[in-house]
């Protein structure tokens, strides 16, 4: 993660103006969009698991109550895979 965090500031400070500030790109990394950690697809899984076939909307929900953000495509998809499994 560190490694990957490292890539993209390199990445921003190469196209980043010479005049401005260097301690600006918070704003710009708070841009980025955000994963659910492996250890996150799990507990939306395990909280779904009571339902037979948990739908988009049940994931989605889900992943926006644990994470206080919208779930991405990739996201929910992830939870649907695990939760498939986990029956």
């Amino acid at each position: 993660m560190v490694r990957f965090l490292a890539a993209v500031v390199s990445w921003l400070r190469t196209g980043y103006p010479h005049c401005a500030p260097q301690t600006d790109h918070q704003p710009i990394l708070a841009l980025l969009s955000r994963r659910l950690s492996s250890e996150e697809v799990i507990a939306v899984a395990r909280n779904l698991a009571h339902l037979d076939r948990p739908g988009h909307t049940d994931i989605a929900v889900e992943i926006l109550r644990i994470t206080d953000r919208l779930p991405a495509p990739a996201d929910v998809e992830r939870v649907r895979a695990l939760a498939g499994e986990l029956r």
